[in-house]
């Protein structure tokens, strides 16, 4: 419930339309990107099922604080893992401010930063977390073409 307008009449109204089922939840999110065109896509709260969970596509997601000197290192590597694989029609490189957006799916748990996933096409609510590895574009890729769907490309040609 926002608290703005809090007096007893809009506490019943809530709790009516509470019970009833009426209430849709509201999600902590950055303003949805105007240019969302770069080699890796920003995602908010209000965008993430349309763009994580969305079953056309996999999706690398990192979750990150803008703080975080993890993330800061990380953050050249990541960019150039999209531009890697920007041609890649059904392949998403995605991240998100977890300080300033809620994660609207509870299969995605960020306890520490950064934390990637990738989300299969086929598999959303079975992410597969990124872990052990060196956060590098060699181990990144070599995850991402281990779990993706479906590269245009083989691994061959790598």
């Amino acid at each position: 419930m926002e608290p703005e307008e809090f007096d007893s009449d809009v506490l019943r109204q809530f709790v009516v339309a509470f019970k009833k089922g009426k209430l849709k939840p509201i999600v902590k999110s950055q303003p949805v990107p105007k240019n969302n065109k770069g080699p890796v896509k920003v995602v908010v709260g209000k965008t993430f099922d349309t763009i994580v969970m969305d079953p056309k596509n996999d999706v690398l997601i990192e979750f990150y604080a803008p703080w975080c000197g993890h993330c800061k290192k990380l953050e050249p590597v990541y960019n150039e893992l999209g531009k890697k694989y920007k041609n890649e029609k059904s392949l998403i490189i995605a991240k998100m401010d977890a300080t300033a957006n809620d994660v609207t799916n509870d299969h995605y748990k960020v306890e520490g930063f950064p934390t990637i996933y990738f989300a299969p096409k086929d598999k959303k609510n079975n992410p597969i977390k990124f872990e052990g590895g060196d956060r590098d574009l060699e181990h990144l890729s070599k995850f991402i073409e281990e779990h993706a769907t479906k590269l245009s490309r083989t691994k061959e040609e790598l």
